[in-house]
């Protein structure tokens, strides 16, 4: 028996999976059975493990997935995200995280939130830790549906069993071995994230015809996709851009991440894991990019803008089965790793500090460990009911990674500079940052500026506020780091940050695609559309006896566009003098045919004597076009072409009345055949005349 390609898929997927298993159940002959060990390693990782671990943890899902929807829809301009926040990520490993690392050893803390307080346990401390669990539940719920996306375009298993076997194995990474088999997995699957990239980057780009085909694909899709600023900002360029920095920066703010510092013993560990994780991040960040672009030119018309964070597993389906089960299990098995990454930071948020009194109960860790994967579980699932957003990798990952920044950077950058805000003050701080990222999202403006802005802004206005109220003496916004009072340093920085806004305001005016020109072009333009499909036909053949009904049964596809139907039969029984082509009558039941199929003929149906080829009807959900009309017609027909729609059926039933020449004559009936022909669609290339 020759299996499928799915097939090959699927057991390639599970030896990986098994093998990313095996390298966590290893871990286990290691770690010790203490709450301490569970959640930061006993803070004796290699520096290594711990930083290919953060890469895995930070990309996971949302870069595999989400960013690749990302650049999908965005094209060139993603370029900012990927090199600014880079910058941002940068800053966070140099500064912030020596910070972190050395509160974490001195402080003996284990996780982010009790960082933003003098103690564990504090109130402000235990809004951290609940904060904390809120986005980070939404972060791991995103992680769960990219496992569930990933399932679903390769193995086309429902993206709900995907999310449920998520959360069986990121319950069963966490009992195993904790962070330290967390760990031990990342780093594994890091290795084979990088290597699967670099696969699909080649072939990616052999389908484009290189680096110059790629450009001159995407020019002729759309000329905005090549241009290095989007269209439309509302609030302009600048904010856009350091929305991308400050989000970078937030990294700091992610306790999934922070987690694997607080593994580390000291400050070189820390160094030597910075280096480990930038001469891995940035190729992987570069690969991505490359192959976020080629997947918008190999499928556009293919995949919809709802679609376009499939475009890297439906890429993947196109290499050899069994490369394609480790790129599956690379996409899987990352989220899932992070996900439970994010488990076990709300797990140590909760035990430290919302509930101190379970901090060295290991045995109501575990619980609390398994209560949160649940939570996050549901959230995927609910999120399904609410295309857009809920069911976003990319949008869940934004609102998670900006909101939790928000409210612990600006905390971390104020405490990191020596000064340290009381109870009110630091809560005051994180529920403005909360306010911030959450008014900014439901108002809509993250299309324009990422809420880092507004959730960090926020923050910092509060500070500002507080400290202008104290005493002289306390007044330092920046505690033992100073504002600098030099007039020609003052005025050297006004004029730099001036000059830089300007600049950037500048080009961006110059350069930007006109907003109206661009995403929608002239509507009585002429454009040429060109379908690509292909025909099926299916013949069908029943015998139908003397004054006997049949009914011929058929099943249509849901990307199906158009079929017809022909109905054939002769005298083929018939015994004696003469013949006499006997009578067909024939009715059709299309109650169970999708609506979308309202263009076309329809079916006629059949009464009387029609020996030979006679066409019943056609349906179509795509009327007649010519392949020049303008781009509002063309739009009119590409949306009909994509139209969603379930797989249908229809019935036809046939009878069949004998018509005796002579009373010598015999017949018992007549074999009678119906010729059934459709039309699936593949893709469409839309070209302006010029």
């Amino acid at each position: 028996m020759v299996m499928s390609d799915e097939m090959w898929i699927l057991i390639s997927f599970l030896v990986f999976m098994l093998f990313f298993a095996g390298v966590g159940i290893a871990s286990i002959r290691v770690k010790k059975d203490t709450t301490d060990d569970y959640l930061v390693a006993g803070r004796g990782m290699h520096p290594a493990l711990a930083a290919l671990s953060a890469v895995s943890t930070w990309n996971s899902g949302y870069m595999f997935i989400g960013f690749i929807g990302f650049i999908f829809l965005q094209g060139y301009s993603a370029i900012w995200i990927a090199v600014v926040s880079t910058i941002g990520q940068l800053v966070a490993w140099i500064w912030l995280y020596k910070y972190i690392q050395k509160e974490g050893q001195e402080r003996n803390l284990r996780s982010l939130s009790s960082l933003v307080s003098s103690k564990k346990g504090a109130p402000e401390a235990k809004l951290a830790a609940i904060l904390s669990v809120f986005f980070l539940a939404i972060y791991a719920a995103a992680q769960l549906t990219a496992g569930g996306v990933a399932l679903n375009s390769m193995l086309g298993w429902s993206e709900i069993t995907g999310i449920l076997i998520g959360f069986v194995l990121v319950v069963a990474y966490c009992y195993a071995g904790g962070i330290r088999a967390s760990i031990w997995t990342d780093a594994a699957q890091s290795s084979v994230m990088i290597v699967g990239s670099t696969i699909l980057c080649i072939v990616a780009l052999g389908e484009v015809g290189g680096f110059s085909g790629l450009h001159d694909r995407l020019t002729e899709i759309d000329s905005t996709m090549v241009n290095v600023y989007p269209s439309g900002l509302k609030f302009g360029v600048t904010l856009w851009i350091a929305a991308f920095f400050l989000g970078g920066l937030g990294v700091a703010g992610q306790p999934q991440v922070v987690s694997r510092v607080m593994t580390l013993n000291d400050d070189s560990d820390r160094k030597q894991a910075m280096v480990w994780f930038f001469v891995w991040q940035t190729p992987f960040i570069a690969l991505m990019f490359i192959i976020g672009l080629a997947c918008r030119a190999i499928f556009e018309g293919t995949l919809s803008a709802d679609e376009a964070e499939s475009g890297l597993p439906m890429l993947a389906q196109s290499l050899d089965p069994i490369l394609g089960g480790v790129i599956l299990a690379s996409i899987f098995a990352a989220t899932m790793s992070t996900a439970d990454s994010q488990v076990l930071a709300c797990t140590a948020a909760i035990t430290d500090d919302i509930k101190p009194e379970w901090s060295q109960d290991h045995g109501k860790t575990k619980t609390v460990t398994m209560v949160i994967a649940a939570f996050a579980t549901a959230i995927s699932l609910v999120g399904q009911q609410f295309p857009g957003f809920g069911d976003s990798v990319f949008a869940l990952v934004v609102f998670a990674v900006y909101g939790l920044g928000g409210i612990f950077v600006p905390l971390i950058l104020i405490r990191m500079a020596g000064y340290e805000p009381d109870s009110k003050h630091t809560t005051s701080m994180m529920i403005a940052a909360l306010l911030g990222v959450l008014v900014w999202t439901v108002l809509g403006f993250g299309e324009y500026v990422f809420p880092s802005v507004p959730g960090m802004g926020a923050a910092f206005a509060v500070h500002f506020a507080y400290c202008a109220k104290r005493d002289q003496s306390n007044s330092y916004p920046f505690g033992r780091v100073k504002i600098p009072t030099n007039q020609i340093f003052a005025v050297g920085a006004s004029l730099a940050l001036i000059f830089v806004v300007v600049g950037l305001e500048t080009s961006y005016q110059q350069l930007a695609p006109d907003n109206d020109s661009s995403s929608t072009p002239d509507p009585d333009s002429m454009w040429n559309l060109t379908v690509e499909g292909e025909w099926i036909e299916i013949d069908e053949t029943i015998l139908i006896s003397d004054g006997a009904t049949e009914t011929f049964y058929f099943d249509v596809p849901s990307d199906v566009i158009s079929f017809f139907f022909m109905i054939v039969y002769e005298e083929t029984n018939e015994v004696g003098v003469s013949t006499v082509c006997d009578d067909i009558e024939t009715n059709h039941d299309i109650s169970e045919l999708s609506p979308e199929f309202n263009n076309g003929a329809g079916i006629s149906d059949l009464s009387g004597k029609f020996c030979g080829m006679n066409f019943l009807g056609e349906f179509s959900t795509v009327p007649n076009f010519a392949e020049n009309d303008t781009y509002e017609n063309h739009t009119k027909h590409i949306e009909r072409l994509q139209v969603e729609k379930q797989d249908s059926s229809l019935a036809i039933n046939v009878k069949i009345d004998v018509d005796r020449g002579t009373p010598l004559n015999g017949d018992s009936g007549e074999e009678v055949s119906i010729n059934y022909m459709y039309y699936r669609y593949i893709s469409h290339t839309l070209t302006q005349i010029e």
